[in-house]
């Protein structure tokens, strides 16, 4: 569980932006989304699909 303690003299602002950061390097919205609602077989391939293309365009273009 994520938590963020507010400092003495800070701002709520700056308190929920530290919360968002460490939310966000959690992995808590990608397994949020993920698990929003049911996912076909069919639908999880064309996702793994689409992931496996991306991976293959990043490593093409750190070659260069």
């Amino acid at each position: 569980m994520t938590q963020v303690v507010l400092g003495e003299n800070e701002g709520i602002d700056s308190a929920l932006r530290r919360f968002k950061r460490k939310v966000s390097r959690a992995g808590i919205f990608q397994d949020m989304r993920k698990n929003r609602h049911f996912e076909t077989p069919l639908e999880k391939q064309k996702r793994k699909a689409v992931s496996r293309q991306r991976q293959r365009r990043q490593q093409r273009s750190r070659r260069k």
